[in-house]
């Protein structure tokens, strides 16, 4: 069976509209906590940087505190100690800019506790670590289970988040 140009077009066009359409980019894929969340406890750069293009183009309120906190993470990948800090102070300012604007976001608390407690000396974040665990401890009970789950899994390694206190 000898095949004319035009059908070759076709068939190619179509095989390359099918496999494209099989892949999802992360911008396509929908914010999920418990995603995020591993992504977070993770060292995997792909995984943040992907995690990242979805948190901002996702539509979700206060985006700017995952995005923060998503930037922070990234900062202890590059070995360029000024790309570590453009990051670390790019994503501060967004989290420090999201509590600004919902103080009462537990999960924002509990996210800067987490960068606080395992941010480097030199960077001069850690002053609201017992604030924010006290106010994760208080409000614990009304955050959704992804994020508890989250949050005990976090304790396994914490310093000062423990279990036993929820």
């Amino acid at each position: 069976m000898k095949m004319t140009v035009k059908w070759k077009i076709v068939l190619v066009s179509t095989i390359l509209l099918v496999a494209g359409s099989l892949k999802i980019s992360a911008a396509q894929q929908k914010f999920d906590k418990t995603v995020f969340y591993n992504v977070m406890s993770s060292g995997d750069t792909e995984a943040v940087t992907n995690e990242l293009t979805i948190v901002r183009e996702a539509s979700i309120n206060n985006k700017e505190g995952y995005e923060g906190a998503l930037l922070m993470k990234k900062a202890g990948f590059p070995a360029n100690a000024h790309k570590k800090l453009k990051l670390f102070k790019e994503g501060r300012i967004k989290l420090e800019s999201a509590l600004l604007a919902d103080n009462e976001n537990t999960e924002f608390h509990f996210l800067r506790l987490a960068i606080e407690e395992n941010a480097p000396k030199i960077v001069k974040y850690h002053t609201d670590i017992e604030k924010d665990k006290l106010f994760v401890q208080k409000n614990f009970k009304n955050l959704s289970p992804s994020v508890q789950h989250a949050i005990l899994d976090y304790c396994k390694k914490s310093k000062v988040l423990h279990a036993e206190d929820f």
